[in-house]
């Protein structure tokens, strides 16, 4: 049995195809784990979650901040984008299914030793504590308040975490870490309009998974959402977005066994989109 970490789709069903196919994927052996943003900017997002419905058990997926943007357009809680490429969810047949089945998909995972989100995780925050906190969000997207969750989900604001958070602010900023998160200053105060590479840091901030004293340092943690990071491997971070939808490539790892080492598996993106957000 293989286990995949597999970075951002983002609407990319065709290099999905082929990094499946490379991969030798057999759905009644092994496991996939995507980290968010399987939908948005890439031409082909209704595909993209057929296919990975179509997997069963045999696939996890995290919700990322696209994903998120998607299940809020799908319910009249945000206008439509610009750059937005999700009207073929919206007018599918099986339109309905696809985003339920999306809102019951997890904000973060913990498996084979490894702590899965898309964005970050504040330095606040131990194992435990992002565990049952992704779960909060978890509730409200599939509890009958959620129109009224996404109806508040957006905004910057509060930037840092303090455990007597409640209501929409508390989730918005547990939402904003696990989803949307790069940097951060070392008390974890969160800078979420910053795009560019660690070396474009904002002055006084670092890369979350930098910030000394991280409670979950002792944790490996897998995510995507940072294409100009590209692909990371350290024995604490696995950063897996390299820009499949810019042009990049779509990334898969492979993990290894106990003392062995993960295998990267990559296959190039036949479209290139222009960058943003």
């Amino acid at each position: 049995m293989a286990l995949y970490l597999i970075g951002d789709v983002q609407g990319c069903d065709s290099a999905l195809q082929r990094l499946l196919e490379k991969m030798a994927f057999s759905a009644s052996r092994d496991t996939l784990y995507f980290l968010g943003d399987l939908v948005n900017r890439g031409p082909q997002s209704a595909a993209v979650l057929r296919r990975v419905m179509a997997l069963g058990d045999s696939a996890r997926s995290l919700l990322g901040n696209h994903d998120l943007s998607l299940l809020a357009l799908a319910h009249g809680q945000r206008p439509p984008h610009r750059n937005d490429t999700m009207d073929e969810v919206l007018t599918a047949p099986d339109s309905a299914a696809m985003i339920d089945w999306l809102r019951r998909q997890s904000m973060a995972i913990h498996a084979h030793g490894v702590l899965m989100v898309h964005g970050g995780v504040l330095p606040q925050w131990d194992l435990a504590q992002t565990l049952a906190l992704a779960a909060e969000v978890e509730d409200a997207l599939r509890g009958p308040g959620l129109v009224a969750f996404l109806a508040k989900m957006y905004g910057n604001r509060p930037a840092r975490w303090s455990d007597d958070l409640q209501g929409a602010e508390r989730l918005r900023v547990i939402v904003n870490a696990l989803t949307r998160l790069r940097f951060c200053t070392p008390e974890g105060e969160m800078d979420l309009n910053a795009s560019g590479s660690p070396a474009q840091a904002p002055t006084g901030t670092l890369p979350w998974f930098d910030v000394p004293g991280r409670r979950t340092a002792g944790t490996p943690i897998a995510f995507g959402h940072w294409s100009t990071l590209g692909f990371l491997q350290r024995p604490d971070i696995i950063a897996l977005d390299t820009g499949c939808v810019w042009g990049g490539c779509l990334s898969a790892l492979q993990l290894g066994a106990p003392g062995e080492n993960h295998r990267l598996i990559q296959v190039q993106c036949e479209q290139a989109q222009r960058p943003g957000e």
